[in-house]
């Protein structure tokens, strides 16, 4: 599996998930501009020394990146219509979180509505955390795959 977070801005949420990603065997895929230097000691300090042991890329167009790429991906929204849950994730999926502060742009809900996904909230709440959504998609295709670890 892998997280593709779409121009995050806050360095504690992508180390928090890059701890996720090392728990669970997942890659993470940053898409530029970033709200941070991946060198940033908030970045370091939040992924521990987990930093080391996640595949890790910096990109700088999504919309290329997934024209290239023959894995599957789900973008994770508030604006989707189909629960999260309601998916049936591959090892190789891409599961895509927009930044804290944007989102995602409306561009790729017009072009690919059939993969975006939600994650139940109460009604005339803003959004979850980002690394806490992340955390919850992973472990729901993670389960669904009997958490394979190869």
């Amino acid at each position: 599996m892998k997280i593709i977070l779409f121009q995050p801005q806050i360095p504690q949420n992508t180390g928090n998930i890059i701890r996720t990603c090392a728990v669970t065997g997942s890659e993470l895929l940053l898409v530029r501009p970033l709200g941070f230097s991946v060198t940033d000691r908030w970045l370091k300090r939040a992924g521990l020394d987990y930093f080391a042991s996640v595949p890790f890329q910096v990109i700088d167009d999504l919309d290329a990146y997934l024209a290239s790429t023959d894995s599957h991906f789900y973008f994770f929204s508030s604006k989707a219509q189909t629960y999260y849950t309601q998916a049936s994730y591959r090892k190789d999926d891409c599961l895509i979180f927009g930044s804290e502060t944007d989102g995602l742009p409306d561009r790729f809900l017009m072009k690919w509505k059939d993969r975006f996904l939600k994650i139940p909230m109460q009604p005339n709440q803003r959004c979850l955390n980002l690394a806490t959504s992340a955390g919850i998609a992973i472990y729901e295709a993670w389960r669904q795959l009997g958490f394979a670890t190869e």
